[in-house]
């Protein structure tokens, strides 16, 4: 087989998993005229890069699948009827009074939505806007109140014994042979996960309970004792995780969801419940790792160390985002607001690579790279690239820029070097995001570069000549001078000093750039710089 015929779609993971889900539908013998794949959002806190990822990744999966020709949809699942199970880092502690309740059923901390989850919901429907994901919103409890999953409850609940013992024996957990995976929102405290239900009446549809107690993290969360019944129908309370996520699959038809690792154990419960239970083949599924923070963290809501998509695109440009987010799944990353320059610049380079006339040699890698930027760009390619000014450029220009004229001063520098003569709005923008992260307070970083001692050397003779420099053309002969007198070729040295002073391995003029960003403040980080280095 050639390589060109191996090459699936565009060439990308969500390419592949397009076609297995397509292939799969096709064994089933299923209708594929609608293909729904979805995402579940957390409402329980500040939504962050990894839970918008979910959803921007299952809508790349829809695109590739309208792209192989079929008509798909996004399903985003609020699931705003979970309880509270600790204030996340920054909430104001009097939420600790409503630990156990529905989030859809908790004032709005911030006062300005109807409850808490209207609030939390806001911010990920609003980032998804921002970035131009098409979804379909859906409220877990609303699914609750209108009965969208009363058929799924009714057959889950009427083989509870069965599913607690295929609990029991798939990961070793006890509790659901003795409790049913539902709890009713007590009708005393109107606390959720402190109810034990403890028998269902499938005539009468309602499940009887007591309000014990439970346990939430390393802490007892002790009940007020409360017995009565709820009735399904009434939709006030709600499936148990290892359960609900099969429930709501069947219900709404879909066909793919990926997953985090940490929910490895409740997907393979799930899609035994799904198949055997509810006599609905689970959906495809894709599993990713989390997003860690830079000490290796999990990203979490309640630890505060998070990365919000609002806060990414005051920086950033939405398709950097949505690049970070396509260009895999496998394998967990750390972020911060420090990588934004990168994925500024790999977007960059991209895109010169797309309407460029070179091509990889491999028509794998080809396929591949023209395919995530198209999919970074939900398909909708301009005709011709755009202006390309390294982010990191723009950022440092603007850090010695006169406060509030930014845009100005960056633009003037631009034009004196040659980069760019006229400022468009699409330039004007990037300045603005630039100008904003260069001046967001965080200690500057240096790159990560290997130099060797050669070149080492040259860099401190031509950093501690730099004060005695007086003018632009100054310094750009005494750069020349120093690499001759140290036996490099002006490719051994300038990109180096380039990616020192910017982060890439180009930019403007060195003479001019050096001159405006002030001899001292570029002597010191081309020291630092070189003296960080082991010789080589």
């Amino acid at each position: 087989m050639s390589e060109q015929a191996r090459i699936i779609g565009r060439g990308t993971w969500l390419d592949k998993v397009a076609n297995e889900i397509i292939e799969r539908e096709k064994r089933l013998g299923r209708d594929t005229s609608l293909i729904r794949v979805e995402s579940g959002l957390g409402a329980s806190g500040i939504p962050h890069i990894g839970s918008v990822g979910d959803a921007i990744r299952s809508y790349g999966v829809r695109l590739a699948l309208e792209s192989a020709g079929y008509k798909s949809e996004l399903i985003a699942y609020s699931d705003d009827f979970d309880g509270l199970r600790k204030v996340p880092a920054g909430l104001p502690e009097w939420l600790k009074d409503y630990i156990a309740h529905p989030v859809c059923m908790i004032p709005d901390p911030f006062g300005c939505h109807s409850s808490y989850a209207d609030h939390m919901s806001s911010l990920l429907k609003e980032a998804l806007d921002r970035l131009g994901i098409e979804y379909i919103f859906k409220s877990g409890a609303e699914a609750y109140r209108s009965g969208t999953l009363n058929r799924q409850i009714v057959e889950i609940l009427s083989h509870a014994d069965k599913i607690g013992r295929k609990i029991k024996e798939m990961v070793g957990q006890e509790k659901y042979e003795s409790t049913l995976p539902y709890t009713p929102l007590c009708k005393s405290c109107g606390r959720i996960y402190t109810t034990k239900a403890k028998s269902f009446d499938k005539e009468k549809r309602t499940v009887s309970y007591i309000c014990e107690g439970t346990e939430l993290g390393k802490d007892f969360l002790n009940g007020c004792g409360y017995s009565g019944e709820a009735r399904i129908e009434e939709g006030l309370g709600k499936l148990m995780w290892k359960v609900e996520f099969a429930a709501r699959w069947a219900a709404l038809d879909i066909r793919f969801e990926a997953y985090g690792k940490e929910l490895t154990d409740s997907v393979r419960i799930n899609d035994w419940v799904c198949e055997n239970i509810l006599g609905f083949p689970p959906p495809y599924h894709v599993r990713y790792e989390l997003f860690q923070d830079k000490s290796g963290r999990k990203l979490s809501k309640s630890s505060g160390n998070l990365v919000t998509p609002q806060e990414w695109l005051e920086y950033a440009s939405p398709e950097s985002l949505r690049l970070l987010m396509f260009k895999r799944i496998v394998g967990a990353r750390n972020i911060s607001i420090d990588d934004i320059p990168v994925y500024m610049d790999e977007f960059d380079e991209l895109e010169d690579y797309y309407f460029s006339n070179s091509r990889d040699p491999n028509p794998m890698k080809d396929a591949k790279l023209r395919g995530l930027y198209e999919y970074s760009m939900l398909l909708k390619v301009p005709e011709r690239k755009r202006l390309h000014v390294p982010y990191r450029l723009l950022a440092e220009l603007a850090s010695f820029a006169p406060e509030g004229k930014e845009v100005d001063f960056v633009a003037k520098r631009l034009s004196s070097y040659g980069i760019a003569r006229e400022l468009d709005e699409e330039l004007k923008k990037r300045i603005e995001w630039a100008s904003k992260w260069a001046k967001r307070g965080i200690k500057e970083q240096m790159p990560d570069i290997q130099i060797n001692e050669q070149t080492r050397k040259a860099i401190i003779e031509f950093a501690n000549f730099l004060p005695s420099c007086k003018y632009p053309e100054e310094i750009q002969s005494k750069a020349f001078e120093v690499l001759r007198a140290n036996g490099l070729a002006p490719t051994d040295f300038f990109p180096v000093v380039y990616k020192i002073l910017l982060g890439v391995n180009r930019g403007p003029r060195l003479g001019p750039y050096i001159y405006d960003m002030g001899v001292e403040r570029a002597r010191e980080r081309l020291l630092r710089a070189a003296e960080s280095q082991t010789n080589n």
